[in-house]
């Protein structure tokens, strides 16, 4: 079984992507896996904070234990994990257990639609320095980064080239899903999910400017940069 340990700040498509994985017989996911984790080390006020972490493990080590335990039912066991849920203190000796990816979108796309949902206190919110760390951290010659943007102008080429790189058979399940909630998404889906719960495939229609407040200038440019940086590696079509 591969582990995939799929790395991004919130509002990334990352339950999209998550979805797509889904799709394939092959696969199981696990959403979040230290968000109640997070929320108990952190105390912050996140919507739905008391029933995620009535409803999670809370202990690093058993979470930990969960995300790397051998599932022969399948081939690959993929984790869409949130950055800025990993913490100073938070033990990282397992990333070598499986491939790391690193899924990355325009800054200002993040911001703003993270705004709409929570308070952006300051840049650990939305997981970019956090993601920088990590990527430094296992310092691959040859890092494996999906660019939302990228990905959804041309999902199925764009699919067919992280599968190669990941050395898995593209599946056309990965293009489409079904409608709707699912067993696998964590319980803050009815908060966060809205769109991808209505959706069926990738969708790149949204084609309106996203302006970031002048409050957070000063965040979306250290975004910026960090998001420049991994974009060099990005795959493209």
């Amino acid at each position: 079984m591969i582990n995939l340990f799929v790395w991004s700040g919130p509002r990334n498509i990352s339950t999209a992507l998550m979805r797509s994985f889904e799709n394939r017989k092959d696969t199981k996911v696990y959403d979040e896996p230290f968000y109640a984790y997070y929320l108990k080390k952190t105390n912050l006020n996140h919507p739905m904070k008391d029933e995620i972490i009535d409803h999670y493990h809370t202990n690093e080590d058993e979470v930990i234990n969960l995300i790397t335990k051998e599932d022969n039912k399948y081939k690959i066991f993929y984790q869409k994990h949130m950055t800025h849920h990993i913490l100073d203190e938070t033990r990282l000796d397992w990333i070598n257990k499986g491939i790391n990816c690193f899924l990355i979108r325009d800054p200002a796309k993040v911001i703003v639609s993270y705004l709409k949902k929570n308070t952006l206190k300051s840049i650990q919110d939305v997981g970019f320095k956090k993601l920088y760390e990590i990527f430094k951290l296992l310092n691959s010659k040859e890092p494996i980064v999906i660019n939302s943007d990228y990905l959804l102008a041309s999902p199925e080429k764009y699919l067919k080239i992280l599968c190669q790189k990941l050395n898995l058979d593209f599946d056309q399940n990965m293009l489409n899903w079904p409608k709707g909630y699912r067993d696998t998404d964590g319980i803050w889906s009815k908060v966060w999910y809205k769109d991808v719960i209505s959706s069926t495939t990738f969708n790149n229609k949204n084609s309106k400017e996203y302006i970031v407040p002048k409050t957070y200038e000063n965040i979306y440019k250290e975004c910026l940069d960090i998001y420049k940086e991994i974009n060099k590696y990005a795959i493209k079509v």
